[in-house]
């Protein structure tokens, strides 16, 4: 494994989008309203808000704690060993969750300061781009305890471990580009679309490694 120092270095332009991310809070703070906008419905209605400094500050210092987390969990898992079989496609895992959580501060920011944004539209999009983009590289994940499809089963057996991250990953690529045809020509059925997309990516890939698990250990006997 490599030294934490190291891995910093390397992560130079991970750690000034960081960094760019709090400049803005700070640049929007003063001008934020006192109730600032933090979550949206399935129809871009704000259902909550939150103080001025979680608005500035908030989705900044959840980046922060998830980046800290790469750093952190390859050092403390059992299987640590195999996070150097792909050390490239975790770091596309960590650059893939940074922007994405950049571009949701800087629509959280606009829209407080008053611009208009259609938050359903954005983040359906946004958010399956990441399915898509997820499961372009999730075929490439390596058995370990922290990235990943984590089942029983997966988690029991390599070979399980390989079989379900290739089938889940087109899985994940067809109901992203699913979700984006449905919200460009406006079909989202009041958001259910979304969530039965969500529920088959998330629902097939455990049934299938409890399949594959089972069929692995009756040919073992």
């Amino acid at each position: 494994m490599k030294k934490i120092s190291n891995v910093l270095k390397k992560d130079w332009v991970i750690l000034i989008l960081i960094v760019l991310g709090f400049a803005l809070g700070v640049y929007f703070y003063p001008s934020l309203p006192n109730r600032v906008p933090i979550h949206w419905n399935s129809k871009g209605q704000v259902d909550g808000y939150g103080s001025k400094f979680l608005g500035a500050f908030g989705v900044v210092l959840i980046n922060l704690g998830i980046y800290l987390m790469f750093i952190v969990l390859p050092y403390i898992d059992p299987k640590r060993k195999n996070y150097e079989k792909f050390q490239s496609t975790y770091q596309y895992l960590k650059y893939l969750l940074i922007i994405f959580l950049l571009g949701v501060e800087v629509t959280a920011l606009l829209i407080a300061k008053g611009v208009v944004v259609n938050t359903s539209i954005f983040i359906q999009i946004l958010g399956s781009l990441l399915l898509i983009l997820l499961g372009n590289v999730m075929g490439r994940f390596k058995h370990n305890y922290f990235v990943g499809i984590k089942t029983p089963w997966t988690l029991a057996n390599e070979e399980v471990w390989r079989k379900t991250h290739r089938m889940a990953a087109p899985l994940w690529v067809i109901g992203g580009i699913i979700n984006i045809l449905l919200t460009i020509v406006g079909i989202d059925f009041n958001g259910i679309s979304n969530i039965i997309i969500l529920t088959v990516i998330v629902i097939v890939p455990i049934v299938y490694s409890y399949i594959i698990y089972q069929q692995i250990v009756n040919l073992d006997k």
